[in-house]
Order: structure tokens, then sequence, then C-alpha cells
């Protein structure tokens, strides 16, 4: 489980076995949970799964998942694509 961010207590991540999905994201913090599929073509993220996040948390990850979009796809290609 590569861990590709760590900031305001949220940690993204990759599974390992999940290269032949499109690009996404995981991130946790505390007991919450989440999975975001990033759409490279349309520059958007849309919510795969969440547990225990208010409408605040899910508004914060999408936030960090925009500003650092192209180094999450470039982090993905690196690491399913070597």
């Amino acid at each position: 489980m590569p861990t590709v961010l760590l900031i305001f207590g949220w940690r993204f991540f990759f599974y390992s076995n999940e290269g032949n999905e499109p690009i996404h994201i995981h991130a946790t913090k505390g007991d919450m949970e989440c999975k975001y599929w990033l759409k490279i073509e349309e520059f958007e993220v849309v919510e795969g799964s969440s547990y225990h996040l208010g409408p605040k948390d899910k508004k914060e990850v999408k936030k960090i998942i925009y500003q650092h979009f192209d180094y999450i796809v470039e982090q993905w290609n690196n690491y399913f694509n070597k």
C-alpha cells in the first residue's frame, strides 16, 4: 500500500493489487475511509465509496485531491506502469 500523500491528518494511498482498475485514490483518517476515481480527461473527482465521512470531510478530501490531481496521476502511473 504505497502512501502518496499525508496531509491534514489524511493518508492518501493505493492498494498494490488494483493496477487493472482505472486511476483512483484511497484516503483514511481515524475511522473514516473513502475511495475516489480520477477522471483525467474531464479533470473530475468522483466518489467511489465512503465510510463515516460527513459532507465537510468529503469536501476536504476532494479539495486535497484536486490540489494534487496531477501528482496523484503521476504517482499512479509510476507505480502501476513500471
